[in-house]
Formats: C-alpha cells, sequence, structure tokens
C-alpha cells in the first residue's frame, strides 16, 4: 500500500507500488501455498496471472507432487466475470469460483467451461470459502486483496499472519481503493497485533503481523 494506505490510484493504468526485489519476495510466498486468493474487483481491474514466475520454485514444486502453482481462487457478488481475464486463461492450475447463491447459474454460464464454480452463500461468507477450501486440501492459502477481501477475512478473524507492504508515496485521493474497508477488527488499542518482523527491501517497508496462534514468527 502507499504511505497512506491506497492499493490503487485513480488512472487507468495499474499503480505499481512495489519493486522487483519484494516481487520476488512475493512469488516465494505464493511459490509456499496451496491457493491464492482475489477478489473478482482485483480480476477486473489488475487483471493478475497468479502463477508463480520463478522457474526453480516451479521445479521445486512439481518435485515435492505439488501443481506448477497454487489452485487461484475468486469471490464475485454480482458473478461480473470476464472469461478471458489472465486469472482464467493463464496457467493449467485448478481455478475455482466462489458466487454468491443468485448467481451461481450466471457464473457456470459465463466460466463454468474454465473454472469450478461453487455456491458461496447470499451474501459470500469468508469462512464458508475457508471451510470448502480446506475440505478441497488447501492448508496455507494466500490472499492478496483487494480491500474488500481484506476486510472481509481480517474482520472475521480468518488470517493468520499480515505481510504489509509500504511504499514510499502518497496517493491522496480518496475516491481510490484502500488496503481495508470500514470495519470492526479484532485488533485495537486495548487488543494490540504482534509485529514478528521488520524488512526493507530496496525502497519498500515490509512489515510482518501475527494475527493468531497459528503463525509462526521464523
Amino acid at each position: 500500500m502507499s504511505i497512506d494506505g491506497y492499493l490503487d490510484d485513480m488512472s487507468p493504468e495499474r499503480l505499481i507500488l512495489s519493486n522487483d526485489a519484494d516481487l520476488d519476495r512475493v512469488d516465494a510466498v505464493r511459490a509456499s501455498c496451496d491457493a491464492i486468493l482475489v477478489g473478482a474487483a482485483t480480476v477486473r481491474n489488475d487483471n493478475p496471472r497468479l502463477l508463480v514466475r520463478r522457474q526453480a520454485r516451479v521445479d521445486e514444486r512439481v518435485a515435492g507432487g505439488r501443481t506448477p502453482t497454487p489452485i487461484k481462487v475468486t469471490v464475485t457478488a454480482q458473478a461480473r466475470l470476464d472469461p478471458s481475464a489472465d486469472f482464467f486463461a493463464a496457467g493449467d492450475t485448478e481455478k475455482l469460483v466462489y458466487c454468491t447463491s443468485g448467481t451461481v447459474s450466471q457464473a457456470r454460464d459465463l466460466v463454468g467451461h474454465m473454472a469450478t464454480v461453487i455456491d458461496g452463500g447470499q451474501p459470500v461468507v469468508m469462512r464458508r470459502v475457508s471451510e470448502n477450501l480446506y475440505s478441497r486440501g488447501v492448508r496455507r492459502l494466500m490472499v492478496e486483496g483487494g480491500g474488500a477481501v481484506h476486510t472481509q477475512f481480517l474482520t472475521a478473524g480468518l488470517a493468520d499472519e499480515l505481510h504489509l507492504v509500504v511504499a514510499p508515496f502518497f496517493v491522496g485521493d480518496s475516491r481510490a481503493r484502500r488496503f481495508v474497508e470500514d470495519g470492526q477488527f479484532p485488533w485495537n488499542p486495548e487488543r494490540r497485533a504482534t509485529l514478528v518482523d521488520v524488512r526493507r527491501i530496496d525502497d519498500v517497508v515490509v512489515l510482518r503481523y501475527a494475527l493468531s496462534p497459528r503463525c509462526c514468527p521464523d
């Protein structure tokens, strides 16, 4: 996020917040996970591929009996899905779409030939999504955004750890997307999150917080 807490600005081009070294760190985290989850707005706005980039990490996953890249997961309330998006078109890994009960048929018509569409409830409940992913063998889930998804996972107390990367500039536009939206978060002045690591990577800083006893600080 920017210094003032934004994920993007209002220009048509995607705002690059990170740097090459930190993107490689993100790639390493991806490679350690069973699945990567983003909201449908992130799929539309950023068009992420969500693949492990470095070949050595792909080879290590395959050698360990895993798929070359983690399962790709998205969550949508309105089934505004583009089957040509890189989320669906890039890579041959499994894709899962959790949608509201009333949009299951619409989502299956749009992307059912490319992804498994799952009823996530009305509205989609992240705990239900997490439990369904667990039933599918997902033990380590990476949630990459955007702000609405971050808010839902954090306010529900579902996150074990938070990697917060701060870029060295401001956005300064309240219309832009923020890291989180309004909500009642479990961490507050009376219950502070545990900061377990601070790391400088060129011109960004990575803050790592333990949010549950399941987070290992090493």
